[in-house]
């Protein structure tokens, strides 16, 4: 399911949503850019390996968010946070934001490379934004569980429903958790675990920060 639109009306402009959309598509045509070596040499780089998250490497703890690995990964993450980031941000303020979805990614990671280390996959980077992303998720979902989303339900090009979020969001991160059951970790190049732990994360994270003083 494809997320088209959702109903709810911000207050203000999304500027830290649509700042994040930039730096990371600018990125993403830099990596394109780039011959197959040097592309590597930056994913190595700039993602994430286990060793990093344990070694509280933070650079790499906030770059791999900012990489991608094809133009379906980024527009998957964009569109995603497009939707459902702006009416986030809209209630936790521009600053808030930044640390909940910074926060979220890093919690995501986190959990991504338990699962990677207990599987012997230590050397394979993550990169991408989907586990801050998932923190949105689960931050719309508290928030507007009776959201309506128009949804687009792929192969077929007409069938479009309006969906409330908590049904939307829901089946997403029941699928989330199937293919984290279902695919080893080893296959399909998809952090399912830091979809999960970025959801989860987000999802306890919060009211903390509803109630927290940084509201700009």
């Amino acid at each position: 399911m494809i997320p088209i639109r959702d109903n709810i009306p911000t207050r203000h402009f999304p500027f830290i949503t649509v700042i994040i959309m930039i730096i990371n598509i600018l990125v993403f045509f830099y990596e394109i850019t780039l011959p197959e070596e040097e592309l590597e040499q930056l994913v190595y780089k700039f993602g994430l390996l286990p060793e990093d998250v344990f070694g509280f490497n933070i650079a790499n703890l906030v770059t791999h968010m900012f990489l991608h690995g094809d133009f379906g990964h980024i527009i998957g993450n964009m569109l995603f946070l497009w939707v459902f980031g702006n009416n986030v941000e809209d209630v936790l303020g521009r600053l808030n934001f930044i640390l909940f979805y910074l926060l979220s990614g890093i919690l995501a990671a986190f959990l991504q490379s338990i699962v990677s280390l207990l599987s012997g996959d230590v050397s394979t980077p993550m990169i991408g934004a989907s586990g801050a992303v998932s923190g949105i998720l689960a931050a719309y979902t508290r928030l507007f569980p009776f959201g309506k989303i128009l949804t687009f339900i792929p192969p077929f090009i007409f069938l479009i429903f309006t969906l409330p979020a908590w049904f939307f969001i829901g089946y997403w991160f029941i699928l989330q958790i199937l293919y984290a059951m279902f695919v080893p970790v080893s296959m399909g190049g998809v952090a399912w675990y830091a979809h999960i732990g970025g959801f989860l994360a987000g999802w306890f994270l919060v009211p903390s920060f509803l109630k927290g003083p940084l509201k700009l």
